[in-house]
């Protein structure tokens, strides 16, 4: 179960990063009335039949996690959206092939309706591309959730990849590079947050971008 919308993000991110992907892009942009979130990723992308069933909650290959008897990210990230009127787009690539499932994507969730997602192609080779909006007003939309923590998580992964971070709120607009901030703390050549201080410092930094 996701109880906030950065645990659902984060699984969502975390997917990217198990799909090989070598550069992925989050966007998290905030106002007083909505939350929106784009995770793009280079990595293998998706058959039109796999959208499909990944988009099932009751469908899991058993092997991304075995002890999971139903797939939970995409599913939920789709529950979510509709449950609290916002909206929600897929589009991914594979072989040259683009998919696309939730076509009508708004960029508010006040539209009453919205533009179609497909309207521009992935500039990869491959990989997959999502994009949702929750509306903050709705009753039932979860609790954003700790968004330093969230950052953190999915810049301290295992793997070697890029991750551009971007944040949006009303006053202002911050970008986070991976490999800028493991060049800052001394970690280019390990690759990975491995020392206990350079995560201290980390998570230091990404709070002080809330104040």
């Amino acid at each position: 179960m996701h109880y906030t919308l950065c645990d659902l993000f984060s699984d969502l991110t975390q997917n990217a990063i198990e799909a090989n992907a070598k550069v992925i892009k989050v966007e998290l942009s905030q106002s007083s009335q909505s939350v929106a979130i784009s995770i793009v990723d280079d990595g293998a992308g998706m058959t039109r039949e796999t959208l499909m069933r990944a988009t099932d909650p009751f469908y899991t290959d058993g092997k991304k996690h075995p002890g999971r008897k139903i797939g939970l990210g995409l599913p939920f990230l789709i529950q979510t959206a509709e449950t609290c009127g916002g909206s929600w787009g897929i589009r991914t690539k594979k072989d040259g092939v683009t998919a696309i499932a939730g076509t009508m994507y708004r960029e508010n969730p006040a539209e009453k309706s919205g533009r179609p997602f497909g309207d521009t192609e992935i500039a990869t080779p491959s990989g997959t591309e999502i994009r949702c909006i929750f509306d903050l007003t709705n009753i039932d939309t979860p609790p954003i959730g700790d968004v330093p923590g969230y950052f953190r998580q999915i810049l301290t992964f295992d793997n070697e990849y890029e991750l551009i971070a971007t944040r949006i709120t009303p006053s202002d607009t911050t970008v986070i590079k991976r490999s800028e901030i493991l060049e800052a703390l001394g970690l280019s050549d390990e690759g990975s947050f491995s020392d206990a201080n350079a995560l201290a410092l980390l998570g230091q930094y990404l709070e002080s971008m809330e104040e």
